[in-house]
């Protein structure tokens, strides 16, 4: 392994996590509200000026991503039952002349 890149691991581990205050708040709000998102869990109304892909992004690297949603999924029908009433069929498909055009 070269000295570089050893060095520059180093001075990543002695580094201060400028995250921390955000985490913790990130982590306060899952524990009192474990069906919170990023958008939910967006800390804004706590008065942090941040945006929801960064919370997205703690987030997912906490590992808190919400278990108990699932998304309800259909397969689409563009049946939309009886519409209106229909005419009766008077004509009974007797299209038959006795002039060829």
């Amino acid at each position: 392994m070269p000295k570089a890149t050893y060095m520059y691991w180093q001075k990543r581990f002695d580094r201060v996590n400028p995250n921390k205050e955000i985490e913790e708040k990130i982590l306060e709000i899952r524990k009192n509200n474990k069906d919170y998102g990023y958008r939910r869990g967006a800390l804004r109304n706590l008065g942090y000026i941040i945006n929801k892909k960064k919370v997205q992004r703690i987030i997912q690297k906490l590992g808190l991503q919400v278990t108990s949603f699932t998304r309800k999924s259909r397969k689409y029908n563009s049946y939309k039952g009886k519409i209106r009433k229909t005419a009766k069929n008077r004509i009974r498909r007797r299209f038959n002349t006795n002039i060829p055009h």
